[in-house]
């Protein structure tokens, strides 16, 4: 049996952690590790490793994640002045958890980059 990943045991409620969104198909909460005052994490309940793994099948996940990502910039009142979404792919995109996520980002004027 596969070692479940930290997002699965967020999703699931094994470990404790904020959770600001929750539907059948995406559970959104902060950031242990904040790059901005807000910094949530926007993943799929069920376990896509990353980007490069979305096909036909699930390619609607990318866009229920985003408009999540926007219910959420709406709610907690920051959409008005702007926000940036990331999404790292593997290795070389500095991916550490191997659970496609979105990252959101706001709170602030946000740099030229992001690390």
């Amino acid at each position: 049996m596969k070692k479940k990943n930290i997002f699965y045991k967020i999703i699931n409620k094994k470990i404790p952690s904020k959770i600001i969104y929750q539907d059948k198909e995406i559970t959104a909460f902060e950031d242990i590790n904040p790059q901005s005052p807000i910094h949530i994490l926007i993943v799929p309940n069920k376990r896509i490793k990353s980007i490069n793994e979305i096909n036909e099948k699930n390619k609607n996940i990318i866009g229920n994640m985003i408009s999540a990502s926007v219910k959420i910039a709406k709610k907690l009142k920051f959409a008005k002045n702007g926000y940036r979404i990331v999404i790292n792919c593997n290795k070389h995109g500095r991916q550490t958890v191997q659970h496609l996520h979105i990252h959101l980002l706001g709170g602030k004027m946000l740099g030229k980059k992001f690390n």
